[in-house]
């Protein structure tokens, strides 16, 4: 077994393999940029070497500074963890000529696969079902739209070096086919330093589920079963289960067969992914191999109790597998939900800042219910616009989808993140939806069911009570602390009343608060059932849990809330939802209702950048007339390029940035008159 291994990556899935190492009793090497210095992998492992600037390309992609670090620490075998250079051949094989074990599979397999046009021809040759398309290299715009047309749109334009969802684009007419190319050629250059493109065709309904390979030197491979990884935003994986609520025995067993055939055809030695797209009839076509290990990967290993890092390491010291594929089972049910740095109520975009507020969940591993959190970041560390947005992997497990299900509610309404913008509020409103409760989900299932974005969950009339009377219960502790204050002036004791007006994001509700020392009822004025409310809140405690029942304690639930104050009352977050709750006395609600509401700032004649980025072109001139949808600007935050569309008819009167600007947010790009 090797002594020393280096980890040429960062962030979660450094730290990942950094655990599994140190439980195998090696000795970890981190490798780092400027701009993670004080990173939690550089933290976590038994040595670090810094190798360049913060951008990637001057430090996590040189790979002569990776074999330099390997030198200078004598480390054994490189992990490449994923992205960056963990499916770049060239990497492999000069480890391979320094005598440094790659933990991961060969660079022939690497290579096949890695190029997608040829990994498609590979598959065919296999035997593996395969999606109808255009498998040699396009060389321009014009051949991509006669291409498109031939296959028949819709159509997907895909780099073939991408992954990650860069270099992807959908069209569903020539404009879009022209448009498409150049944008997922520019990506992919960006990216990948690969500019082909290649297009197949668009399977309408699609689910996007994936099988797990392992594979020995030995030439012995097995699959750990599906992960099914439909959730997805601009071709971005979001949340992730496994096993797959839509497959069958016979399905995930022809599936399995097939991502083994494709692997022993290449020669395969590592743990990989084959991705397939799946239709409405279980058809499923091979899309792509990942030689690597998957971000999403805990499911599996939390379905199968395999540890795939270990497993990674394990094939590349040589050893056979200790595994059959009758010795791998599906236990329980897993769910991943990814936190993104980026702003759910701005359309997605990417969020950068410091983290002043980082508290996940406990991890726990009972045999009813199971959290576990993948992260590269800790309290007070900075999320860099120059990496990945992805903060934390939060997994749950339970003996069936809906145990996973209730304790994936509870850990995101635990999870506390605050200075940047984040995607928990909408990935807990996911949890909660009905299309994803029942499995009834497609690649398409944000956008048909989000089309407008997301301006945070809208919860039923029941959760609004419940919040309600918690609200009331938590303002009468914080009022009753406030008349035990010492040094107060004599005859001057403040009393608190039993009757309050809870306004829950404009919506009031009139209540009768009757305390006890155990906790409070809460009897609604209208007639509705009351609620029973018990807990151990106090006021400064930013996360509230509470029990809730009806009359007689029936009924009784968990509600959990991140609680921030407010005037006159509380900023209460839970269920996806972001609500300002004020709790006032019966004539302060009356006065409340005469008060003007502030009108929001007028935009409507500028273009302001939603994100910190990078310009990259601006697409009009000063005095041009322009029309509502019209391309207006290209900003690149966090490896991707974003395009900023004019919202009405207008025309440009000056233009405030050039092309390599960095910008913050709401910084103005254009006016308009």
């Amino acid at each position: 077994m090797f002594k020393k291994i280096l980890i040429a990556n960062r962030g979660e899935i450094a730290c990942r393999v950094i655990k599994t190492a140190r439980r195998m009793g090696i000795a970890t090497v981190a490798v780092h940029s400027e701009a993670d210095r004080g990173a939690l992998h550089v933290r976590m492992a038994d040595e670090a070497v810094a190798i360049g600037p913060a951008p990637a390309a001057q430090s996590y992609l040189v790979i002569e500074r990776i074999l330099d670090a390997v030198r200078r620490t004598g480390a054994e075998a490189v992990h490449p963890g994923y992205g960056f250079l963990s499916e770049n051949m060239a990497f492999a094989a000069a480890l391979e000529r320094e005598g440094v074990t790659f933990i991961g599979p060969p660079s022939g397999a690497i290579e096949a696969m890695g190029d997608k046009i040829a990994s498609k021809r590979i598959a065919m040759e296999a035997g593996v079902s395969t999606v109808p398309g255009w498998m040699g290299v396009i060389a321009d715009a014009d051949e991509a739209v006669r291409i498109s047309r031939e296959i028949g749109y819709p159509v997907m334009l895909k780099a073939s070096a991408g992954g990650g969802g860069k270099g992807m684009r959908i069209a569903h007419d020539d404009a879009g086919a022209r448009a498409g190319f150049q944008a997922s050629r520019n990506e992919a250059r960006a990216s990948f330093g690969d500019d082909r493109i290649f297009i197949e065709k668009f399977v309408s309904r699609p689910r996007h589920i994936e099988i797990q390979v392992l594979a020995d030197r030995h030439g012995n491979c097995i699959h750990l079963n599906e992960r099914e990884c439909s959730i997805q935003r601009r071709n971005q994986k979001v949340i992730e289960e496994a096993p797959s609520p839509f497959l069958d025995a016979p399905t995930r067993a022809a599936m399995g067969a097939q991502a083994c055939a494709l692997a022993r055809a290449v020669g395969y030695a590592s743990a990989g992914t084959v991705e397939f797209i799946v239709d409405g009839e279980r058809n499923f076509y091979f899309l792509e191999m990942n030689t690597r290990l998957q971000v999403e990967h805990p499911v599996t290993e939390l379905i199968t109790g395999i540890d795939l890092v270990e497993q990674m390491i394990r094939v590349a010291c040589g050893e056979p597998l200790a595994l059959a594929q009758e010795d791998v089972g599906i236990r329980g049910w897993a769910l991943e939900s990814r936190l993104y740095a980026e702003d759910p109520y701005r359309n997605f975009l990417p969020s950068t800042g410091r983290l002043t507020r980082y508290r996940p969940p406990a991890e726990t591993a009972g045999p009813d219910r199971a959290v576990r959190n993948d992260t590269g970041v800790h309290e007070g560390g900075e999320i860099s616009m120059y990496y990945d947005p992805m903060i934390a992997k939060l997994c749950t497990w339970a003996p069936t989808r809906a145990g996973a299900l209730e304790a994936m509610r509870t850990a995101l309404d635990e999870f506390e993140v605050e200075g940047i913008g984040h995607n928990l509020p909408f990935c807990r409103t996911v949890m909660d939806h009905p299309r994803f409760v029942a499995g009834d989900i497609t690649t398409a299932f944000i956008a048909e069911e989000f089309p407008d974005g997301f301006r945070g969950a809208e919860l039923p009339e029941a959760a609004l009570r419940d919040i309600a009377a918690a609200a009331a219960a938590m303002h009468r502790v914080a009022e009753i602390r406030r008349t035990r204050i010492s040094g107060r002036l004599g005859n001057h004791e403040r009393r608190v009343g039993d009757d309050w007006v809870v306004d829950v994001a404009g919506r009031p509700f009139a209540v009768h608060v009757g305390a006890d020392p155990r906790g409070a009822t809460i009897r609604f004025a209208d007639g509705a059932p009351s609620r029973r409310v018990e807990s151990d809140w106090v006021p400064g405690q930013s996360l509230a849990r509470l029990r809730l029942a009806g009359e007689g304690g029936a009924g009784e639930r968990p509600l959990v809330m991140k609680v921030g104050k407010i005037p006159m009352g509380f900023r209460l977050r839970t269920q996806g939802a972001d609500l300002a709750v004020r709790v006032m006395t019966p004539r302060q609600a009356e006065l409340d209702r005469l008060m003007p509401v502030k009108a929001p700032p007028d935009t409507s004649k500028v273009l302001v950048c939603p994100m910190p980025g990078l310009v990259v072109s601006i697409a009009v001139s000063e005095g041009e007339e322009v029309e509502e949808g019209q391309a207006l600007a290209t900003v690149e935050a966090m490896k991707m390029e974003n395009t900023l569309r004019a919202e009405r008819k207008a025309r440009v009167r000056a233009i405030r940035v050039a092309p390599g600007a960095s910008l913050k947010v709401d910084d103005v790009i254009l006016e308009f008159d």
